[in-house]
């Protein structure tokens, strides 16, 4: 298997790049993620690959990180979730808020995702809660601010777990202070 590229950068075609190793040009499809990240053509550059074949092709997925290729690895084993959709599914999302949709269960960010609808963004949530989120985003690491991130601390300390404490957290208003929110969480999660 290929599972790592390093060569030169001859061709940038979104969502394509093509990648000389030796004399062997690749043509591997990238997430925009990886691809803004990409050094300019004729430049050095080093992409981590899945390869995928098919009774028809023989195809070539390459990543800048290790998490987007944990992530790409862990879409396309969804029910539904082909590359080309994983692909399109980390390019409008990232690795970082598909792991915070996950953990914290919210289908509305995945239905923004061109080419996802909701039964797909459902299925997603189910087939992957536990796999992505849990290994790749925790709440603590998506507390939107200081306030929050204090928070969610308190809500921890208090010995809620960190699905009860990012649910409350979700519910509260953004620009809520520390002790209002404490208290506002506290409510929500005595009901």
């Amino acid at each position: 298997m290929i599972g790592k590229l390093t060569g030169t950068l001859l061709e940038k075609n979104p969502p394509e790049v093509l990648v000389d190793c030796h004399g062997v040009g690749y043509e591997v499809q990238v997430p925009m993620s990886t691809f803004y990240n990409l050094p300019g053509l004729g430049e050095k550059v080093s992409l981590l690959t899945q390869f995928i074949v098919r009774e028809d092709a023989q195809l070539l997925y390459g990543f800048g990180t290790v998490a987007e290729r944990a992530a790409f690895r862990e879409l396309i084993k969804v029910t539904g979730v082909g590359p080309r959709m994983a692909l399109g599914i980390l390019s409008g999302l990232g690795v970082a808020d598909l792991a915070q949709a996950i953990t914290l269960q919210e289908t509305g960010r995945l239905v923004k995702v061109p080419g996802i609808g909701k039964k797909t963004a459902e299925r997603l949530l189910l087939e992957l809660k536990g796999k992505l989120g849990a290994d790749m985003g925790n709440a603590h690491a998506h507390a939107t601010s200081a306030a929050q991130a204090d928070i969610l601390q308190a809500l921890l300390a208090l010995g809620y777990n960190d699905k009860e404490a990012a649910a409350a957290l979700k519910a509260l208003p953004t620009d809520v202070g520390v002790s209002e929110g404490i208290k506002l969480a506290l409510r929500a999660l005595a009901r």
